[in-house]
């Protein structure tokens, strides 16, 4: 059955929310299996200890990306009315957000995406961060920081077309933009050689990269079968999480669509790959005098994100794979603000950046 058929016969808002689940579900899962994580990352890296965690993000980003192109070269996907390059953005926003994003993750031990994967596990602090970040960026996107998010944005405008699209910059085409994907990707390959990478941990990273093209493909055809306006988009956490905290408060008043279906599918992704290998636990917090601490990063993730246009995932990745030059200079200020972070941390000599206690992870050490 087709997904026109699968429209007429379901509906299109519930055929959008059931991809948003399953797309969800398999990032969920091999998000939780690879141990997925932009924070662990930029700790290897800066550390210049380069590991599994730094192998699972360049494998999974490249994946993303060398998918996405590919798809796009291959004309099953156009991505030009995407709101990452059709509207206008804000380099300011990029920027600063991507750098407090960066603060944040660091501060509360994980990304949105990972703080939302380890809750499905059983781990509490997660869960907690999880929900303060939802109410951050629920009051950066309408409530009371929006006047500040508004200021900053507008700062450096960038008009929507070719101005936002890196490829445009280069004057090259998507070839150019499968190049750069396969040059990442052939880091991931090296670390992950010379660092003797679990097959295991291959698969997973691959797979949580590839659920990136899934979404970008999915919503892009249900654009072209909907009678409604379907926008062309992929898997993110901002955004979603704060309209599903809108959404258990006021269900009548909120419309969903796919970007809320990832939400609960991504839960149910993780949950059911720990359950499976026997990694569901409840995990506590380390200590009463941590949790202002993870309260602040969940924050400053939350306005980070609504500001820089999207998390570590939504713009890092997802923007990323399409090469907007917004979600790229939002990466590099993550990169930047979560290398700075870790770094003070580790002058102060705190713990909160080691990449090596399962219990600051919720689960073992992947490498």
């Amino acid at each position: 059955m087709d997904l026109a058929s699968l429209m007429d016969r379901f509906g299109e808002t519930n055929v959008l929310v059931a991809g948003g689940v399953v797309i969800g579900f398999m990032f969920g899962a091999f998000a939780q299996r690879s141990r997925f994580c932009l924070r662990s990352a930029v700790i290897e890296f800066r550390r210049r200890e380069p590991g599994a965690k730094l192998v699972v993000w360049l494998l999974g980003f490249s994946a993303a990306l060398v998918g996405v192109q590919a798809a796009i070269l291959a004309g099953w996907l156009d991505v030009s009315q995407s709101r990452m390059l059709a509207v206008t953005g804000s380099m300011s926003g990029a920027a600063i957000g991507g750098l407090l994003f960066g603060v944040g993750m660091i501060a509360s031990r994980g990304c949105a995406t990972r703080l939302l994967v380890l809750s499905a596990t059983g781990n509490l602090r997660a869960l907690l961060s999880g929900l303060v970040f939802a109410v951050s960026a629920q009051a950066a996107y309408r409530g009371v920081l929006a006047p500040l998010r508004s200021e900053l944005s507008g700062w450096w405008l960038i008009d929507g077309g070719p101005d936002r699209d890196i490829l445009a910059w280069l004057g090259g085409g998507n070839e150019v933009g499968l190049g750069i994907g396969l040059v990442w990707l052939a880091a991931g390959i090296v670390v992950a050689l010379h660092k003797r990478v679990r097959s295991q941990i291959w698969i997973g990273a691959l797979g949580v990269g590839l659920a990136i093209p899934a979404g970008w493909l999915f919503t892009y055809a249900a654009s072209q079968t909907a009678f409604g306006i379907v926008p062309t988009e992929s898997l993110t956490f901002s955004g979603p999480s704060a309209d599903l905290l809108m959404l258990t408060l006021n269900w009548p008043d909120h419309a969903v669509d796919f970007a809320i279906g990832i939400m609960p599918g991504v839960f149910l992704g993780s949950f059911t790959a720990a359950l499976l290998t026997g990694e569901l636990k409840i995990e506590n917090f380390d200590g009463g005098h941590t949790m202002p601490r993870y309260i602040f990063g969940a924050v400053l993730m939350g306005f980070g994100a609504m500001l820089a246009g999207g998390c570590a995932v939504g713009a890092g990745v997802t923007g990323g794979s399409i090469l907007a030059i917004t979600a790229w200079t939002a990466l590099i200020g993550m990169w930047m603000g979560a290398m700075l972070t870790d770094w003070v941390f580790v002058r102060l000599g705190e713990e909160a950046g080691s990449v090596s206690s399962p219990t600051l992870s919720g689960a073992a050490p992947v490498s």
